[in-house]
């Protein structure tokens, strides 16, 4: 049956192998615009963010049956999905056709008439042998890479592998899904004439920074992966490859490689700094500990906007702070024309950042990032003048009480902040038990939600150092000293690449 092209459509989407920058641009793009997201167990969460908050998010594991009893469930699923009208995406581990059962899908699909469409994705074993650095070609000693599966018994005669001609393969064998079976395949590779001392590695979780890689001979595989506790998920590589690997790969030297590393931004804020983790070698986890929303009273701030006019300055000490005001300024049916001759000023550049993104530059940025800072770049430049000052809800007051000295100031609330710890999260339970060894701070606020939300098994491991804090200034640490804690490090520079860089600092010793 002809796929009908109205109808909406289903995305088999290959997520790749962990790490969330290796996703394609059409995935992101398919994800941007899904209804419901179908995924397996181990795609990254960072990945099904992508999707739209609204979108309905399934792991394949809530569907009933056990493997391969699971199977018509999927199908039925997306074929429901598509025929209600939703657009479904399908995110599936790796790529959907390399062991990812992406053509019966599609073909359940096609019989259905339901359109479709396959979007590739980077598969495991060539993001171990990247992220390793195991070339899994080498004009030396490898002109071939033979992709296997290792769920099938090896021993059986009915096997649809032929083991002799991969004993004799003159490349190198990449075997998925081999660690349950690893004895008996280095044993069978053996007996059918591979020699026993074959380089060979096992690169476990690639591309995260969970990978562990160990190298080894075809003989002592077995031994390693009992002796080094490696489990699954994991790619097999054999052959003269492995003798290339270099002692530690770029990836595994990486200054954060292997190291816990939470961020506590609000979700719509925390993208930039999680991806900067992640490409340091961190695994980085997300726990939002406050919400941005609109404020409960919009009348000071539409007030404000009529009368912009009237203002010299307008002060940001925010990118929220930025993003509200605007839009609000674009549901009134107003335009940045509004704003006229008015003069900006912003806290830091991570704020001066957010006004460029509407072609705005800010006239003022302090050198140093801190209310304080920002009220002495202004003195005297406002002086006798009208100054709006748009912020949260909740903070400190220093900006105002030392500009109204010298200024008529009026302050309004362009967003409000509000306390979004869930306690039941899988990321604050691994917090709770002390599976994460970092939390960095980027606001006094953010840093209060979170300690008044440990609970005593936290905090005595806050206090004896197995998780340590890091802020991103003084006025973050001293929240921090509130509770009673010292900050493990505090950013130089006062931006989350300052953060970034303390996070290094400390890890590093």
């Amino acid at each position: 049956m002809k796929s009908d092209s109205t109808a909406p459509l289903v995305y088999l989407v290959g997520a790749g192998p962990g790490d969330p920058g290796l996703l394609t641009l059409r995935a992101a793009e398919v994800l941007a615009r899904a209804d419901v997201v179908l995924h397996d167990k181990l795609v990254s969460a960072r990945i099904l963010d992508l999707a739209p908050p609204s979108a309905r998010r399934m792991s394949v594991e809530e569907l009933p049956g056990e493997h391969p009893a699971r199977w018509p469930h999927i199908h039925d699923t997306m074929i429901d999905f598509a025929r209600a009208g939703k657009v479904v995406v399908r995110l599936k581990g790796g790529d959907p056709l390399v062991f990812g059962r992406g053509t019966e899908e599609a073909q359940v699909l096609r019989r259905a008439g339901v359109a479709y469409e396959i979007v590739p994705g980077i598969t495991a074993a060539i993001a171990a042998g990247a992220y390793a650095e195991i070339p899994l070609t080498h004009r030396a000693c490898a002109s071939a890479v033979a992709l296997i599966t290792g769920h099938e018994n090896p021993t059986k005669p009915e096997s649809s592998l032929d083991w002799d001609n991969l004993a004799r393969f003159p490349g190198t064998l990449a075997i998925y899904m081999g660690m349950a079976r690893l004895e008996l395949i280095v044993r069978v590779l053996i007996e059918k004439g591979k020699p026993a001392d074959t380089p060979a590695a096992i690169v476990q979780m690639a591309s995260t920074g969970h990978q562990l890689t160990r190298t080894t001979t075809l003989a002592n595989l077995d031994r390693t992966v009992r002796d080094e506790g490696l489990t699954a998920p994991a790619i097999i590589l054999i052959g003269p490859v492995v003798s290339h690997r270099p002692q530690e790969s770029w990836f595994e030297s990486r200054p954060l490689y292997g190291h816990r590393v939470l961020v506590t931004r609000p979700r719509h804020q925390a993208n930039e700094t999680l991806r900067r983790f992640e490409e340091l070698g961190a695994i980085a986890y997300l726990l939002p500990a406050v919400e941005v929303r609109d404020p409960p009273d919009w009348s000071p701030v539409d007030a404000a906007i009529e009368r912009l006019h009237e203002y010299q300055w307008v002060v940001f000490t925010s990118r929220n702070g930025v993003e509200r005001f605007i839009a609000r300024l674009f549901e009134r049916g107003r335009d940045l024309r509004a704003l006229g001759s008015v003069k900006l000023a912003a806290i830091g550049p991570g704020t001066a950042a957010a006004l460029r993104e509407y072609h705005l530059i800010a006239d003022v940025v302090p050198t140093t990032y801190r209310s304080e800072d920002l009220a002495d770049a202004l003195r005297e430049r406002v002086v006798g003048q009208r100054v709006l000052l748009a912020r949260a809800d909740r903070g400190r007051d220093v900006l105002r009480e030392e500009l109204a000295a010298i200024a008529q100031v009026d302050q309004v609330v362009a967003y409000s902040q509000v306390d979004a710890i869930d306690a039941d999260s899988d990321v604050f339970l691994a917090l709770n038990r002390g599976e994460i060894g970092v939390v960095t701070f980027t606001s006094s606020n953010i840093a209060r939600a979170v300690l008044r939300a440990f609970d005593e098994t936290a905090l005595g491991r806050v206090r004896d150092g197995s998780i340590r804090l890091v802020t991103i200034s003084p006025v973050t640490s001293a929240a921090v000293r509130e509770f009673g804690f010292e900050p493990a490090a505090e950013a130089e520079e006062y931006t989350t690449e300052g953060l970034v860089r303390a996070v290094v600092k400390l890890v590093r010793g």
